[in-house]
């Protein structure tokens, strides 16, 4: 189906159902770039992790007992 058939079926609904097509092409816009940005996010900050020992010295700790003093 071409662009232009889609924005004519979509023009012959009501207006309820336009809006809702509207907000649920909005919403998987919005999904896809948030997916692209952690992506790219995650790429970045695991190459500081392998490469900064700093970022990663407290998991050391990750596996001794923790003890809550009252």
């Amino acid at each position: 189906m071409e662009t232009k058939e889609i924005i004519n079926a979509i023009k012959k609904l009501p207006v309820t159902k336009r809006m809702l097509i509207v907000e649920h092409t909005l919403k998987t816009i919005r999904e896809s770039e948030t997916r692209e940005r952690m992506t790219k996010a995650v790429d970045v900050l695991y190459k500081e992790y392998q490469e900064d020992k700093d970022l990663t010295a407290f998991m050391a700790l990750d596996y001794e007992a923790f003890y809550e003093t009252r």
